[in-house]
């Protein structure tokens, strides 16, 4: 029987795919790099190619995590049959994409021949045995493993590896159980903002301090910690896991780049859930390209005045505090000029949600995600005290951003990963209930094999974006690792949603289905923290420069 010997095979058939991706690496960069440094020009030409090798790259990592995560469960004794059958049936499918083609949107496949690569070099006898080893009884056989999951939780051992890491997990699951998932269709029918007293029990449970130092008034975890929360509380609903990523990316700007008053004045606070936090860094013909930011920071005295307009400001009408992306420099081009400011504001209210004085704005209507709200903001003349220019410093603005883009797209991947496991939960719920021809849904092949390859995917996104935290929480650089989790955790979010949506058929399409929040939740993931093309560019450009 193949399981007895998989954990061997796929060991192999990793070994393959990693001289897979060297060769892939190795035919890029002499498309990007032809005199040894990566020319911008060339890179933006040859897009297709080089996103394809992140792709390569992202699902390369993918299986070396799963085959580590199959691993661990032997050695802990909670993997089992269900486990390596997962393992099994995420080497076939990968290993098949990678050979044939890796669909890096709906619409574009990239093949080996449009990276210069023959697939015969991937075409090895253990490579072919696992291909041939995805078989139909094998998605059958998970699907039946993970029958009775909505009962039992089990959708596969996560080997946390910690057993106050578990604890948390539960302890937030029985919270979203009880207090989100039963409303949060609701909440988005009405359009509706987070009820407060859910916003004060995610404080009381930690939620907004969760990675903040303990001195600072904060839990002191680790970026594991973050995914494990984050993906329960989004489980329940994207928004209620997004709430805390405002907090999270203030809190790391503070904590490293604030001075010591900054920090005295402003962490704990937010730790706390007193101070809500939302970033305000984009603008309408800016998107990706911060470097092209135009709302100026003028010094006046002992205030600057901030003027501009502002787009996509999530949480924006009901956050105390804005993290405020500005050119304070005008004489200097691109990111050079462009500084971070703590910028406090009173809480709006739905029929005056901005009446801060210089500050004005709208919200703008979405087709989900909408728990928070999303908003226009314009400034003009808006006062923020010099001392809340963060560091004291200007001209530190983007330098002190990108340190958090790190933790902000892990946190992310772990959204996504809790979104797809709930579409996951709805399409089996939905499966086991619907009779058809006199049979449940989920006695149909098609039905269950959606349904078992959901639960496989979900599972590589989920420990890949775990080894991005746990890179993290070992202070190494993993801006690579952060992207590939959040790009391959977005597009199962979107893939697992649609297909849960299929399931349901013709009342998947109705409003009064979750499945079709879930649907319209689930794209966003593709787009914001960098949209899958920056992330599959972040991807190569760090391989081919070789920062990993």
């Amino acid at each position: 029987m193949l399981l007895d010997n998989l954990l061997g095979l796929a060991s192999q058939a990793e070994r393959d795919a990693e001289a897979y991706e060297v060769a892939a690496r190795e035919a890029v960069r002499g498309l990007v790099a032809p005199a040894g440094k990566v020319e911008p020009a060339i890179l933006e030409r040859e897009q297709f190619a080089a996103h394809g090798f992140a792709w390569i790259a992202t699902y390369v990592a993918a299986l070396r995590q799963m085959r580590r995560w199959a691993e661990q469960g032997v050695q802990s004794g909670k993997g089992g049959e269900l486990e390596l059958l997962m393992l099994q049936s995420a080497f076939g499918e990968y290993l098949a994409q990678l050979s044939g083609g890796i669909a890096i949107s709906q619409v574009e496949i990239v093949r080996p021949g449009d990276l210069g690569l023959d697939a015969a070099s991937l075409n090895t006898p253990v490579v072919r045995k696992l291909i041939a080893a995805n078989t139909a009884a094998v998605r059958m056989r998970i699907a039946e493993l993970i029958a009775d999951g909505l009962d039992t939780g089990n959708f596969g051992a996560l080997e946390l590896g910690d057993d106050a890491l578990e604890e948390v997990r539960r302890q937030f699951r029985r919270f979203v159980d009880g207090e989100v998932s039963p409303h949060a269709h609701d909440w988005h029918l009405k359009d509706e903002l987070i009820p407060l007293p859910v916003v004060e029990k995610m404080a009381e449970l930690g939620v907004f301090g969760l990675t903040v130092p303990e001195e600072w008034g904060g839990l002191g975890m680790g970026k594991l910690a973050m995914c494990v929360v984050t993906e329960e509380l989004s489980r329940g609903y994207i928004g209620v896991g997004s709430l805390g990523t405002r907090s999270e990316i203030a809190a790391e700007l503070i904590r490293a780049g604030g001075t010591e008053a900054q920090k005295k004045k402003y962490l704990s606070r937010i730790a706390s859930g007193e101070l809500l936090p939302t970033a305000v860094f984009t603008e309408p013909n800016t998107g990706s390209d911060l470097a092209s930011l135009r709302t100026r920071a003028v010094l006046e005295g002992d205030v600057y005045k901030i003027q501009g307009n502002k787009t996509w400001i999530t949480h924006a009408a009901r956050a105390d505090i804005m993290t405020l992306l500005a050119r304070s420099d005008a004489s200097k081009p691109g990111y050079q000029g462009l500084s971070m400011f703590l910028a406090e504001k009173p809480r709006g209210t739905e029929t005056d949600p901005f009446p801060a004085q210089g500050m004005s704005g709208g919200e703008i209507r979405v087709l989900g995600y909408r728990g928070m709200k999303e908003y226009e903001i314009g400034f003009d003349g808006f006062e923020v005290p010099a001392a809340n220019l963060l560091g004291e410093k200007e001209g530190q603005g983007f330098k002190q951003l990108m340190a958090t883009f790190e933790s902000a797209r892990i946190q992310t991947a772990a959204r996504a990963v809790g979104v797809a496991q709930n579409a996951l939960e709805l399409g089996l719920r939905y499966a086991r209930e619907r009779v058809q021809f006199a049979k449940p849904l989920y006695a149909f092949p098609r039905v269950a094999g959606k349904i078992a390859w959901m639960a496989v995917e979900t599972m590589i996104a989920r420990q890949l974006t775990y080894f991005a935290a746990r890179e993290k929480d070992s202070d190494r650089r993993c801006d690579i690792e952060a992207g590939m989790a959040k790009l391959l955790a977005a597009r199962v979010a979107w893939s697992n949603a649609d297909n849960a949506l299929q399931i349901h058929g013709g009342n998947g399409y109705a409003m009064e289905y979750p499945v079709s929040r879930v649907l319209c939740d689930a794209r966003i993931l593709n787009i914001f923290e960098g949209a899958a093309e920056i992330q599959a560019q972040v991807v190569c450009r760090g391989l081919i420069e070789g920062r990993n």
